[in-house]
């Protein structure tokens, strides 16, 4: 049995909330009993720092939820939007908590919760509620996302609200047709709530309250940081990420997420950051043990949501369909994964990176890997650089390039910042619709006067025509190497590469695209248990990778002298 506790104060919902938690009597993992000590110890310190908690306030808004918002949608249309017990943690640690000075503690919140809790309409709600009791004198408030249809998911949930609420349609004057709204107005203090995307390239915002949706499908940081900068001139501004678990630990939202973890832990110390992250424990699988399931998805307790029986059957559904048991343990377990079957795990790959200045590895012995693209993809071209002492780790120097042109729509279909890894020098373009092979020989001879490069191993694919385009411009390469992307030759530089990886005999410079590229890649087994590197098998570009692969399997080839005359061309 859990412990049952008598509390005093019967009005406050968020600190009977959090004394459940760290008593036992409602489960919750353990960023989330983090988040409720965070509330407890607040509550007995926080004078010395300046900050309090005004129950009173955090119940009123709770209230507004209560008697003024209706919920939408199947089984809940019209019905009063009572809030769960997590629910009114958030909405009255936000509204409740103040500084000295009577300002708004909370001007950051980052909430990770699995599908189906029921965060959109509990952020659409909070918009709602900052426009009319803040009393904000021309707020503007925001429904935000990469995509204006994503945005519009949140934005819609408000707009039903305001159809669903009797006192909300005396206050608040709707813009555009029925199912087509794209403004919510309170004239009263000549505030407004509309949806706002980063595709449409929208600037010159100032809002009181952000709500950013799906943060783990933002590929930079640029819709943040556009609303951050416009909260300047607001008294008491709000901006708040919601989001599923991600796939992707090179990405804004994934750090969000460790910073929320920090913060909540007191590992960081920020007052005015909010953090909510419910997920599962490290070491529990929730395709094991069904007990985990509550902590990942905190309206499963009260409100069966999404529901025991439709987890049972995504999990029955995904049982041996690997693609179909990532997305389940991503979506509704809040399990941040990978690629489906990920050869390198991110956390392996993100130890081995090292800060290193290429411009000091002059003259150094090096073996490279070219994996040059057909037209349009991404080329890449990797030295694997040999260490000076014996104890000291390989060290991986790569060069990536795309053509200019459609590179901004091509960073659409990619949902990768191409346009800033340029900006930053991390990715080099050509001219024109192809990657120019001309550039990329160019490129590989200068490279060739600064490292001491042994030889070079490429993928047969497409070389000829880069082999004969180099001869007919008189451009010298190093000793290249054809290198088979079979079995028989990737399944030896593979087990190489993993070896040094987990020796910490490799490491890496935190290239934003070779790290994209370590994300995404996929191995493939024979029978036999021999491996390759699958580019079909991927959700994004390998490139780098395959060609980081290709700079370490040569190494010992070329070590061992094996005669290369038929496969190698010196010009």
């Amino acid at each position: 049995m859990r412990k049952r506790t008598h509390y005093r104060n019967s009005s406050d919902d968020v600190t009977i909330y959090a004394q459940k938690v760290v008593n036992g009597e409602l489960i919750a993992g353990t960023n989330i009993k983090n988040a409720c000590k965070r509330h407890l110890l607040d509550l007995e310190n926080g004078h010395e720092r300046a900050i309090y908690f005004d129950v009173k306030t955090a119940q009123k808004y709770i209230q507004f939820f209560c008697v003024i918002l209706k919920l939408n949608g199947g089984s809940f249309e019209g019905k009063p939007f009572n809030p769960l017990s997590w629910q009114r943690f958030i909405i009255g640690s936000l509204f409740g908590w103040k500084n000295k000075d009577g300002t708004r503690r909370f001007n950051q919140a980052y909430i990770e919760t699995s599908k189906g809790s029921g965060k959109s309409p509990l952020v659409a709600g909070i918009g709602i509620a900052g426009m009319i009791l803040d009393d904000e004198p021309r707020a503007e408030i925001y429904a935000a996302a990469t995509k204006k249809d994503q945005a519009m998911i949140l934005f819609r949930d408000a707009v039903a609200m305001v159809d669903q609420s009797p006192e909300l349609r005396k206050r608040i004057t709707k813009s555009g047709g029925t199912g087509k709204e794209w403004n919510l107005a309170y004239l009263k203090k000549n505030s407004f709530f509309r949806p706002i995307s980063s595709d449409n390239g929208q600037s010159g915002t100032r809002p009181h309250i952000a709500l950013i949706d799906e943060l783990h499908e933002h590929k930079d940081n640029s819709v943040i940081e556009m609303l951050k900068a416009g909260v300047k001139s607001r008294r008491n501004p709000l901006i708040i990420a919601i989001t599923n678990s991600g796939d992707n630990k090179y990405s804004p939202c994934w750090e969000y997420h460790q910073y929320a973890e920090k913060v909540a832990s007191g590992a960081i110390k920020n007052d005015s950051f909010f953090s909510f992250v419910s997920s599962i424990d490290q070491g529990e699988d929730p395709f094991i043990d069904e007990n985990c399931w509550y902590k990942s998805n905190p309206s499963l307790q009260e409100a069966d949501l999404p529901g025991l029986k439709y987890l049972k059957g995504q999990v029955l559904d995904a049982r041996g369909m690997p693609s179909k048991e990532a997305l389940v343990r991503r979506l509704n377990f809040s399990e941040w994964v990978g690629s489906v079957n990920p050869w390198i795990s991110q956390d392996i790959w993100k130890e081995q990176t090292r800060v290193y200045d290429i411009s000091t590895l002059r003259g150094r012995k090096a073996w490279g890997g070219l994996d040059l693209s057909s037209t349009t993809d991404l080329t890449g071209l990797v030295f694997a650089i040999e260490p000076l002492k014996n104890n000291d780790p390989w060290l991986l120097v790569p060069f990536a390039w795309l053509p200019d042109e459609s590179l901004a729509e091509k960073e659409k279909i990619d949902h990768v910042p191409y346009l800033s890894w340029k900006q930053a020098k991390y990715l080099q373009t050509t001219s024109g619709r192809a990657v120019s092979k001309l550039e990329i020989a160019q490129k590989l001879s200068e490279l060739c006067h600064f490292f001491d490069v042994q030889c070079v191993a490429y993928d047969r694919w497409r070389i000829e025509d880069f082999k004969q385009m180099a001869s007919d411009e008189g451009i010298k390469l190093p000793p290249m190497v054809a290198f088979g992307q079979g079995f028989k030759d990737m399944t030896p530089a593979i087990e190489k590469f993993e070896v040094m990886l987990l020796n910490q005999e490799l490491v890496h410079p935190n290239n934003p695209v070779l790290n994209w590229c370590a994300t995404n890649a996929v191995v493939v087994s024979d029978p036999a248990n021999n491996r390759k590197l699958e580019k079909t098998k991927a959700t994004g570009r390998m490139d780098l990778i395959i060609a980081a692969v290709m700079a370490i399997g040569i190494i010992d080839k070329q070590k061992s002298n094996i005669d290369y005359s038929q496969s190698m061309f010196i010009l």
